[in-house]
């Protein structure tokens, strides 16, 4: 890798101007909170981002993952899924300046469009149940029965990005993301987490992100056009009676596409 990106943290004055709260924080800090008895979780509507640092952040890295304007493409999908990350920014090493933000999604919409001009790799063609890309066993998922609480529990001990929920016969439902929590906070409904989740997907409002299928007997040029088209981060692989049987994510897709014939697997590194 080259001096592009920054796998350490940043200068003290760079980070001292520049950070990220994300989603993924606002969920550690419900999951945290929710049943602690040193604070009741309406009360962290008075709380400052601040205490949040200093109280939650402690344990965990707080560097500012980030790639500079002269870094490959290559560098960002790596940097991306090595870390675990879902927006990268591109810094201004001399102002600090935040001047993009980089997501799996726009990347592989970059390559969709623009690989269209160049050969592609003969194993798109491959049928998802030969390819092995994507998450096959022990898939996530959340009963449409269980509640908001178990869902944020399964999203901070997997560290998954969405969860399909289920019905009793395992059957897809619907699709509850990460950034679906926001609605919690934008509804005031976050003291009550004991919803059940049918009830907490039916109280959705805004942007929802859909269940897009696949099937094992698609290909992989398939699934990556339909991702693509969708504007989606994953497709929920079922088969012909709507049962779970995986998930094929963005960061899988580019993977496959980006890192493998690179010989590099940083999803597992």
């Amino acid at each position: 890798m080259d001096a592009g990106t920054q796998d350490g943290c940043h200068e003290d004055y760079i980070m001292n101007s520049v950070g990220m709260l994300t989603i993924t924080d606002f969920i550690n800090i419900l999951h945290r909170y929710y049943r602690s008895p040193m604070v009741q979780i309406y009360e962290l509507e008075e709380h400052k981002i601040e205490t949040w640092r200093d109280v939650y952040l402690q344990y965990h890295d707080q560097c500012l993952i980030s790639i500079t304007p002269d870094a490959s493409l290559f560098d960002a999908v790596y940097s991306l899924l090595k870390h675990k990350i879902h927006r990268l920014p591109v810094i201004d090493p001399e102002s600090g300046n935040v001047l993009h933000i980089l997501t799996h999604k726009r990347i592989l919409k970059f390559l969709h469009i623009f690989g269209a001009s160049v050969p592609k790799p003969r194993f798109l063609k491959m049928q998802i149940k030969d390819a092995g890309i994507g998450t096959f066993s022990d898939v996530a998922t959340v009963s449409q029965m269980a509640t908001v609480y178990d869902a944020l529990s399964v999203f901070v001990e997997r560290r998954v990005s969405a969860l399909p929920v289920v019905d009793d016969d395992g059957k897809v439902v619907a699709l509850y993301s990460r950034f679906d929590v926001i609605n919690l906070a934008a509804q005031k409904t976050y003291n009550n987490l004991s919803m059940s989740m049918q009830e907490a997907v039916r109280r959705r409002r805004g942007y929802v992100e859909g269940v897009i299928k696949c099937y094992p007997d698609e290909t992989l040029e398939t699934a990556i056009d339909r991702i693509v088209k969708a504007e989606v981060h994953r497709l929920v692989l079922v088969d012909r009676e709507d049962v779970v049987r995986g998930i094929i994510s963005l960061s899988d897709l580019l993977q496959a596409i980006v890192l493998s014939p690179a010989g590099i697997d940083a999803l597992f590194s």
